[in-house]
């Protein structure tokens, strides 16, 4: 829910995303070429429209190639968006559309609104009220009860790899259905992992991913679609509230290590669900196309050497900054 009661102020550049502070929260994003941004805040995932929009000055609300702003009252929860603006230039690398709700490149969380359109994303159109969007999350509030990585040699390690829907989705999981499928169902499991005599889980993606990113009448399974580097799959928690998915990831992780079972992850930093040169704009190609993707040609074609539409331009320092701090997050 919207909470700021008083006017939005410049903010500061880093660290990028949101940060919450006792008085606010500072947001933060990266785009070199945009000509305007705007900051949305929704009261709720399904909500048609922003409760609240601000624009960020291109001279006070602007640090180099930084849009920041800080907005008084605003807690964790806040559910918020972008929009951006700029020239529609493909040839240049310029995929700017305002008409487009945008993801946070650094967001922690997302929320998914029942009506989500992976087609809006694509077509011409406002598509406010069926876009996902970011949540700010308190990163230093969770009690981790003093949980460390448990650092076990790699001689000694037994993995299980593990889709954590799958793993419990099913009846015979012998889980409640409120729980099969999710990041609790791993953890009323861990019994069932012990007695096997693994110490280790390789999950697969559990970034947040698209899961429309299929053919048409499928949903994504495996989740290698990634839309936020720095949100845990929605879909896999039993809480929907906005900061549920971030909390029961966290409870998993601890729970395992309590049970002396590593977590490894498996990452998809090669290219996202943005796909090529005709695919929705959710997130990245938003913000600064030239930038996040590796482009080429005289049109600005969207290089494909992943087989899945784009590839992440690592060669690019925030595109890099981005997958360390990504990778640095997650274990921390």
């Amino acid at each position: 829910m919207t909470r700021a009661t008083r006017t939005a102020v410049a903010g500061v550049s880093a660290p990028l995303g949101a940060m919450v502070t006792a008085d606010g929260v500072n947001f933060s994003v990266f785009s070199k070429h945009a000509t305007g941004i705007d900051l949305l805040l929704f009261d709720h995932a399904d909500d048609l429209a922003p409760a609240r929009v601000t624009r960020l000055d291109p001279v006070a609300n602007h640090t180099y190639h930084y849009w920041h702003v800080f907005v008084p009252g605003l807690k964790a929860g806040q559910i918020y968006a972008y929009r951006v603006h700029g020239p529609f230039e493909p040839s240049k690398g310029y995929r700017f559309d305002s008409s487009k709700v945008l993801l946070d490149p650094y967001g922690r969380a997302v929320v998914v609104p029942t009506r989500y359109n992976r087609a809006a994303a694509q077509d011409k159109g406002d598509n406010a009220a069926t876009a996902m969007k970011s949540v700010v999350v308190d990163t230093t509030s969770y009690d981790w009860e003093g949980d460390r990585p448990l650092h076990r040699s790699s001689s000694q390690t037994i993995v299980y790899e593990m889709h954590v829907r799958g793993f419990t989705r099913h009846p015979t999981s012998g889980l409640p259905e409120a729980t099969r499928g999710t990041y609790a169902g791993v953890i009323e499991k861990i019994p069932y992992l012990q007695e096997l005599g693994i110490t280790a889980v390789e999950l697969l993606p559990v970034f947040q991913f698209d899961v429309l990113a299929a053919p048409a009448g499928h949903v994504n399974y495996w989740g290698y679609q990634p839309v936020s580097f720095f949100a845990p799959h929605q879909a896999y928690s039993s809480r929907q509230d906005p900061l549920g998915p971030v909390d029961e990831f966290r409870d998993m992780v601890k729970a395992l290590h309590n049970a002396g079972i590593e977590v490894i992850l498996d990452v998809v930093f090669n290219h996202t669900a943005e796909v090529g040169d005709d695919g929705p704009t959710i997130c990245f190609r938003g913000f600064e196309d030239k930038a996040y993707y590796i482009l080429e040609g005289p049109n600005g074609r969207h290089a494909d050497y992943t087989g899945c539409g784009n590839t992440l331009n690592a060669n690019h320092p925030v595109v890099r900054r981005l997958i360390v701090d990504s990778l640095r997050y997650w274990v921390q």
